[in-house]
């Protein structure tokens, strides 16, 4: 049987664990779990309206939202990781009209989109009680994921298949062609690598001789615990802006998140980012509502994402060794792309089939030797 290790247990990594085949494959996740952007995360699955020019990303966000019918179906997520809560867009008039249009084109290959409708000021409010009265645009067919609770019911469903998780920090080595991960106290050879640890991508691909496109941003997110105990039913909110409003059950309501490109490795939680994102809700909030939604955050979750240098991600075996496939890039659509990613990925070893030239640019555009004088 063929030894496969995933280094990296974030969205992607976790996926793939899950979907390799283990009567073919003996699997190990190594993961330290620092960083990692989806155990910070929660967010909106709606990219069908993104006005992003790359259409490769757009056609891999399209198809990963998709993709959450067969995810939940597979493995049995409930709503509290997954809800298909409905997706309203708070924009100036005119832009919801460009958008309403946009929506109607977009719909026919995107039926998963769901109903599109333009509400009016009340219909906002009415849909979400803490919202101002403002026009907006709903997509029913939009939805939210934990990311933290996605990976929790990931991690046990792969620990109930036997495939062993290490909760520490590697690094590789190939020697006379043959790839190594070494532990602090084991070095283990294994067939196949499947690398999915964000930014840390640069660092460990470096070891092995090439350089990486691959950046750390820093991202920040405010929850809240209050006695809203009907927003479970709530819909989330696209602000209009650098913010989300995203409602989950029990009265749980998260705001964020931040995009610091300056923020490097640096998981503290900070007082500018508790401003910027309560202050900017406000401006949406009804006020009788935001003094008791915003007075104090229970909780501050802190992830570093990974970017590229024209922000697109990428998912692939390395050109000149297809024993090794990398992901990376993901930036804030991790959440949509990073499943359907992962599925891509175990059905490259599950069975061979690799065709995802419609979603991406070459790996060569991200991963390069490293050039030796």
């Amino acid at each position: 049987m063929k030894k496969i290790a995933i280094i990296g247990g974030g969205i992607i990594g976790l996926t793939a664990t899950n979907y390799l085949d283990t009567d073919k494959f003996d699997i190990t996740l190594f993961d330290d779990g620092l960083g990692q952007a989806t155990k910070a995360s929660a967010g909106i699955i709606s990219p069908w309206l993104s006005k992003r020019r790359n259409k490769k990303w757009y056609q891999l966000a399209k198809d990963g939202a998709k993709f959450y019918q067969k995810l939940i179906e597979d493995f049995q997520l409930d709503e509290t990781i997954y809800k298909k809560s409905g997706t309203i867009i708070i924009r100036p008039q005119k832009n919801l009209d460009d958008l309403f249009e946009l929506a109607k084109e977009r719909l026919i290959d995107a039926p998963e989109m769901g109903q599109v409708e333009l509400l009016s000021p009340s219909q906002t409010k009415e849909q979400l009680p803490l919202l101002k009265e403002m026009p907006s645009l709903k997509l029913s067919g939009g939805g939210r994921l934990d990311g933290l609770k996605y990976l929790e019911k990931m991690s046990q469903l792969a620990s109930s298949k036997g495939i062993q998780i290490v909760n520490e920090k590697v690094s590789i080595e190939e020697i006379d062609g043959k790839l190594h991960i070494l532990t602090k106290d084991k070095r283990e050879e294994f067939d196949y690598l499947i690398l999915t640890v964000g930014p840390h991508l640069k660092d460990i691909l470096l070891n092995l001789g090439y350089e990486t496109d691959i950046r750390p941003q820093k991202g920040q997110l405010l929850s809240f615990e209050t006695n809203l105990k009907e927003s479970n039913d709530w819909p989330v909110v696209v602000l209009d802006g650098e913010a989300d409003l995203i409602p989950f059950s029990e009265g749980n309501i998260l705001i964020g998140a931040t995009h610091e490109n300056d923020g490097g490795w640096d998981l503290t939680p900070t007082e500018d980012a508790y401003n910027f994102l309560t202050e900017y809700s406000k401006g949406f909030l009804d006020e009788s509502k935001s003094d008791e939604l915003l007075s104090s955050p229970s909780d501050f979750r802190v992830g570093t994402r990974a970017y590229t240098s024209d922000f697109a991600p990428f998912f692939a075996p390395l050109e000149d060794n297809e024993k090794i496939v990398a992901a990376s890039g993901l930036g804030s659509s991790g959440l949509t792309t990073g499943p359907y990613m992962g599925y891509l990925i175990a059905d490259y070893f599950n069975n061979g089939n690799w065709d995802t030239e419609e979603y991406q640019k070459s790996i060569s555009n991200y991963i390069k030797k490293k050039n030796v004088d």
